[in-house]
């Protein structure tokens, strides 16, 4: 797996500082109790300069989930996506991840966090592709993991907290393990949930399925992204309960998240999907999604966040 690239500069609380200054004491909570929200978010290289994708709903989501684990964030989203446009142009970047943080700091001896204070962080650098060279176009085998996720009402799936990860690291660590790119999980029930870190979607006879909104996965803004695009596209779709057997007599299986983008899968369980390539339809939503967000096709649904025009506007008034 690919290693953090390091740029020049993190944006903290309020200031840019160098990227090896942008520590936490070894006792901060989050790093005790894995108490940090965070969020994974691409900027893509456009004809316009760098532009980024669904800027104010990751940083919207972001707060959201800060406000189920009682974290108060001192920045408003306009100052947030302020700072995240003038931390792509500071460090130069064209197309990059960033990686907004909120995490409690030092202060709290036990799991009650009041008395660590909450602390922001800004980071970003550069990001190829997440499952490997040529997963967007060849697609990659997949299996479903041993590791089921969380039940509703455990630890909430709708905020995105790094401690509901650990789940995702199983999976995918088993899926490694086992000679297969990715892992797919199934809720408590059996039935599907999400990959190790992407929403889940199951072409067959021309429909798009993908799981509900059960508290078992993330709300994922890709997945939202493709569900409207894939009605707007003329494709119906349905979202609801899938059980696995479904992976086995799909025609096109497809994973959606900020790192992953709309990444094919050609195998589960060793058990060839379709034709064993990128089927029609994840091709067809695929190549409409990179479209719009590298900036090749109009973006008329106000996806992207320019950060040059948008840094411009700013300063102007």
């Amino acid at each position: 797996m690919a290693k953090i690239t390091e740029t020049g500069w993190i944006w903290r609380d309020g200031e840019f500082v160098r990227w090896q200054d942008a520590t936490v004491h070894v006792l901060a909570h989050s790093l005790q109790f894995g108490s940090s929200v965070f969020e994974g978010i691409r900027c893509y290289g456009t004809p316009r300069g760098p532009a980024i994708f669904r800027l104010e709903d990751h940083l919207e989501r972001m707060i959201n989930s800060c406000k189920i684990y009682r974290m108060d964030v001192k920045y408003s989203l306009d100052e947030l996506v302020a700072a995240c446009c003038e931390l792509v142009e500071r460090n130069g970047m064209d197309a990059c991840y960033i990686r907004p943080m909120v995490v409690r700091g030092y202060g709290a001896s036990g799991m009650v966090p009041f008395d660590s204070p909450v602390e922001v962080y800004l980071p970003c650098w550069p990001w190829g592709a997440y499952l490997g060279e040529g997963a967007l176009e060849n697609g990659v085998d997949a299996c479903v993991a041993t590791w089921h996720r969380v039940a509703p009402n455990t630890i909430p799936a709708m905020a995105k907290v790094a401690g509901n990860y650990l789940g995702g690291q199983l999976i995918k660590m088993e899926a490694l393990r086992n000679g297969f790119a990715e892992g797919i999980a199934l809720g408590p029930d059996g039935l599907l949930s999400e990959g190790s870190g992407q929403n889940l979607f199951i072409v067959h006879k021309g429909t798009i399925y993908t799981p509900t909104i059960n508290g078992t996965l993330l709300h994922g803004i890709t997945r939202y992204s493709i569900l409207t695009l894939a009605r707007d596209m003329g494709f119906p779709v349905r979202e609801q309960d899938l059980p696995r057997e479904m992976l086995y007599t799909a025609d096109e299986v497809f994973l959606t998240g900020t790192a992953s983008e709309v990444t094919p899968v050609r195998s589960v369980d060793r058990v060839q999907v379709g034709s064993g390539k990128r089927g029609p339809i994840t091709t067809q939503i695929q190549q409409r999604f990179l479209e719009i967000v590298r900036g090749a096709a109009e973006d008329t649904y106000g996806w992207l966040t320019h950060v040059r025009a948008e840094r411009a506007s700013k300063q102007s008034v």
